[in-house]
């Protein structure tokens, strides 16, 4: 969701309503003004609640309220760390709830009156919002002990939790100013903290959720266990398309446990006492299902749709110079062309809800990533007002772009078979891997084709990259923000902002509609394919007009010093230039570079690989420079760029969704293996210094991985890669 936060990221900073999604709500964001509310809270007495985002107990409890969901890329912990270092609360008494679903509270306010997670924008978004709300609990703890004191505010310092007046020696914690300071208005001219004066920002402060994850107290949606409430397991259609014929259920409700079976609009749900019995259930279903508009090519026949497709002119994304001239000039021309499979998300948890439907609304319990949108769709399927759609947002255990459904796939699977039982038990919708796998959604399927012109001078003179892929936001609420004169921003973000000094450049698409295969955001989104395909081709053009790689990027981004900043940290940290100690007999190894932006973030990656006889790829070190702004949390911007790494690996070596006759080839990790432990390589992770508002960091360190180590194995065996995933049979000695 990338062009998502560009967009509004640059509307927020002029001053403009900032994006609106299509969901009809008023222009709102959480408020910081208005009277302290004293009261009972969720987890004990609660005294002082200044904003949406702070609670301040008597017993000197912080809970900080996270309106983005926490997935695992550190969410809790750098929001609770922005609002604690300005309330100068003490680190250890901090903890992080999920807050509920109320876009008037909690929106995303880069993307106007919604609410939800994505685009790698909750840190960004939330910047100057979380450390107003910790500056104003602070202010007012302060004006509560100056008043308490009778001693100037001016002479109070506040460090840990606890406020003291040096002169008199007085001291009070917290909790007990709690009190004193739900009776003040809250301020609304707040002074935020000079940043040489941060004690956890840009520090080492422990994550809020490691704890609880490790010793299960943590909640995820499969946790839930609600008063007589039913497990769901649901039979797919195996192609997309394909709708119920008919079914028996005579085997399924003889299983023991299985309580109902109701036909749905996305298939026969299996109703039981537990998920074993609704899965057991569900394996002895006999479905028959009508497939006469059912999708049935395979993946290799699109490729050739698209291949064809590539042959002519596609609606321009981009134009600048005269491209067409260029190339009638040029005394060398360089082409390749780039096929990129459907990939899955695979998140560890795989998609799960619970729902009840009362009299007067419906609860949700979720690893809630869309809460705006979700809400909008169940009120609509119920009947009811998005304000009666209660969402506890609960960890999730991953996503990368798959919770973040535009259609609220999966939520509303969940609600229809609430539906279709009359609401007489709650439901915990269960997918199993293979529901995960096959049922869709997946990063689209794409065809890039690129040509470079080379002058008789040697000068890079002319860029043309075509490309041929679903729109993941047609059709959505998206849509009316993200398609300009028929271009999904999306499919071209990478290639149509391609930030190097080309003179002459054309960037046109292809957007197939007659393609059925449910498409969605996967982690980086447009990146995961438009950096792979500019960054290995233009590694071919230095190669084609004998230049160093590094030194080519440099010279091409003389105007983009924070791309050259990452780009210039990474080869030097790396040891660029310098020669790579020698691998056994037969190996052959290899160091390679890519540089990319997304998300307003900048990273750079080297790679260093070695490639067996037999055509084997070993990764054995990536060195990284990365250029997020204000690094909120160090060690969590590292620990995002080693998993994003990590997962770019995935796909490039062994990630593959394949259709055969429209049907998912693949169900489980046996087919679609991640990443295993042993192919992890080494990863250094340095980070620019930068005193710039924060950007996102969950995905920009997936783009770069792929091209540097396919650079990489090109430098070591001389073959350029142009197919995902990695064929090693190409590479054989």
């Amino acid at each position: 969701m990338n062009t998502i936060e560009n967009l509004s990221r640059r509307r927020f900073l002029q001053g403009g309503a900032g994006l609106t999604l299509g969901f009809c709500l008023p222009a709102l964001a959480a408020p910081l003004a208005g009277p302290g509310k004293a009261g009972e809270g969720a987890v004990g007495p609660i005294h002082f609640e200044p904003n949406a985002f702070l609670r301040i107990g008597t017993d000197n409890t912080v809970t900080v309220l996270s309106k983005h969901l926490e997935m695992g890329q550190g969410t809790y912990t750098g929001l609770a760390t922005i609002l604690a270092d300005e309330l100068d609360a003490d680190w250890n008494r901090v903890r992080v709830e999920g807050a509920p679903a109320d876009a008037k509270r909690y929106n995303n306010l880069f993307w106007g009156p919604a609410q939800g997670t994505g685009g790698s924008t909750a840190m960004a978004n939330s910047w100057e919002q979380m450390r107003r709300a910790g500056a104003a609990g602070r202010a007012m703890l302060v004006s509560a002990a100056a008043i308490k004191w009778n001693v100037p505010a001016a002479e109070i310092m506040v460090r840990d939790g606890v406020v003291s007046h040096a002169k008199s020696k007085r001291r009070a914690s917290f909790g007990e100013l709690a009190v004193d300071a739900a009776t003040l208005p809250v301020p609304t001219d707040l002074k935020l903290k000079d940043p040489k004066d941060f004690r956890l920002i840009g520090k080492q402060a422990k994550r809020k959720d490691s704890a609880d994850k490790t010793n299960g107290q943590a909640r995820f949606t499969q946790d839930v266990q609600l008063p007589g409430m039913l497990v769901a397991v649901v039979a797919h259609p195996p192609r997309f398309g394909a709708t119920v014929k008919a079914f028996d259920a005579r085997r399924a409700k003889a299983v023991k446990g299985v309580v109902d079976v109701v036909q749905i609009p996305q298939g026969v749900a299996v109703l039981a006492s537990d998920t074993w019995s609704a899965k057991k259930g569900r394996d002895a279903l006999s479905v028959s299902w009508d497939e006469s508009q059912a999708f049935k090519l395979g993946s290799e026949e699109i490729f050739a749709r698209y291949r064809e497709l590539a042959k002519t002119p596609g609606l321009v994304a981009h134009q600048s110079g005269d491209a067409d001239q260029a190339f009638g000039k040029a005394a060398r021309v360089v082409r390749a062309s780039y096929d990129f499979p459907y990939l899955a998300h695979a998140a560890m948890e795989p998609m799960n809800c619970v729902i009840r439907l009362g009299s007067d609304g419906c609860e949700v319990w979720n690893g809630e990533q869309m809460q705006t949108g979700d809400q909008y769709a169940l009120a609509g399927l119920f009947g009811l007002k998005p304000e009666q759609v209660t969402i506890h947002m609960l960890y999730a255990g991953g996503s990368f772009g798959r919770r973040a459904s535009s259609h609220s796939d999966y939520v509303l699977e969940a609600a229809q078979i609430v539906k279709a039982i009359n609401g007489k038990a709650p439901v915990k919708l269960v997918w199993m891997r293979e529901d995960d796998m096959r049922a869709g959604y997946y990063r689209p399927l794409f065809h890039h084709a690129l040509e470079a012109a080379v002058d008789d001078k040697g000068r890079l003179t002319g860029w043309r990259h075509r490309l041929v892929g679903q729109s993941i936001v047609a059709g959505t609420a998206f849509e009316k923000n993200l398609v300009k004169d028929g271009i999904d921003q999306v499919s071209v973000e990478g290639a149509a902002n391609l930030p190097y000094a080309i003179p002459n450049m054309k960037v046109d698409l292809h957007t197939p509609k007659d393609i059925p295969v449910p498409v969605l955001w996967w982690r980086s989104v447009g990146s995961s394919h438009t950096a792979y395909s500019t960054e290995t081709f233009l590694d071919q053009v230095a190669g084609a007009m004998g230049k160093d790689p590094v030194a080519l990027r440099l010279e091409l981004l003389a105007t983009h010093p924070r791309h050259a900043g990452v780009l210039k940290l990474a080869a030097e940290k790396a040891g660029w230039g310098t020669p790579l100690k020698p691998g056994k007999p037969g190996e052959r190894r290899g160091r390679g570079v890519a540089v990319h932006e997304s998300f307003n973030s900048y990273v750079a990656q080297v790679a260093e690989v070695t490639v067996a006889k037999d055509g084997s790829i070993k990764v054995d070190r990536i060195v990284c420079a990365v250029d997020c702004g204000i690094a909120i949390n160090p060690d969590n911007v590292r620990a995002q760029v080693q998993g994003a790494i990590g997962f770019a690996l995935s796909a490039a070596l062994h990630g593959e969704i394949t259709l055969k006759e429209g049907r998912v080839e693949q169900g489980n990790f046996d087919g679609y293996p991640p990443l295993r432990i042993h192919e992890m390589p080494v990863v250094a992770v340095h980070i620019v210094p930068s005193a710039a508002a924060p950007s996102g960091i969950g995905e920009p360190g997936v783009p770069p991985a792929a091209p540097a180590v396919a650079n990489a194995i090109a430098a070591a065996t001389g073959k350029h890669l142009t197919r995902m995933p990695f064929n090693t049979a190409e590479l054989a000695a």
